[in-house]
């Protein structure tokens, strides 16, 4: 997707080669004309799965995944990093690490909003070594649910993520798939 591809370059801030910044536009400052267009990017793709829910991972999906799900005019599920005491009992949990802050977290899913047989998409905002995504991916399949396909904002084509996800079954659509990162720069796969 250009637009994204864009913006990516003019406010992203490539870190290291591993760390892309993207607060001014995606996960700290939202950006909400460029959330719905890419809303309206994924609904393209994915509108022919007969989709029953949109899923995503708190916090950074937030945005993209109501948009899409806005757009399929599905509900959307966010699945937890954290669990609280409003969220107990009937639940699926799964461990996960996290790239960005190198720590393990238990994704969870409340058994109450995923039936057994519905169509999931999930969006997410960066694919890197794919962990968020499979863990999302287990605890779908734990809840006997179909996945019909990941879409991504951001995808770190350097990291084994797209490999790990599509070894598993998995259609993977990502809107910037990104070469290499090295400190203020930023190589798109393509370019």
């Amino acid at each position: 997707m250009e637009k994204l591809k864009e913006m990516i370059k003019k406010e992203g801030k490539a870190l290291n080669e591993h760390v892309l910044k993207v607060d001014s536009f995606i996960n700290h400052q939202v950006n909400t004309k460029l959330m719905e267009e890419i809303g309206e990017e994924f609904t393209k793709h994915f509108e022919n799965k007969n989709i029953d829910r949109i899923v995503t991972i708190e916090s950074s999906g937030i945005a993209p995944a109501v948009m899409t799900a806005l757009k399929l005019n599905k509900d959307l599920v966010i699945l937890k990093k954290r669990t609280s005491k409003t969220l107990s009992g009937d639940i699926y949990q799964t461990p996960v690490i996290s790239f960005t802050k190198g720590e393990e977290y238990n994704l969870t899913m409340s058994k109450n909003f995923i039936k057994e047989g519905d169509r999931v998409l999930i969006i997410d905002d960066f694919l890197a070594n794919g962990e968020a995504a499979s863990g999302a991916i287990r605890l779908l399949k734990e809840a006997k649910a179909d996945v019909v396909g990941v879409g991504i904002l951001i995808e770190k084509s350097f990291q084994p993520g797209r490999e790990k996800l599509e070894n598993m079954g998995m259609e993977v659509y990502s809107l910037a798939r990104i070469k290499s990162l090295s400190e203020g720069k930023i190589e798109f796969l393509g370019e």
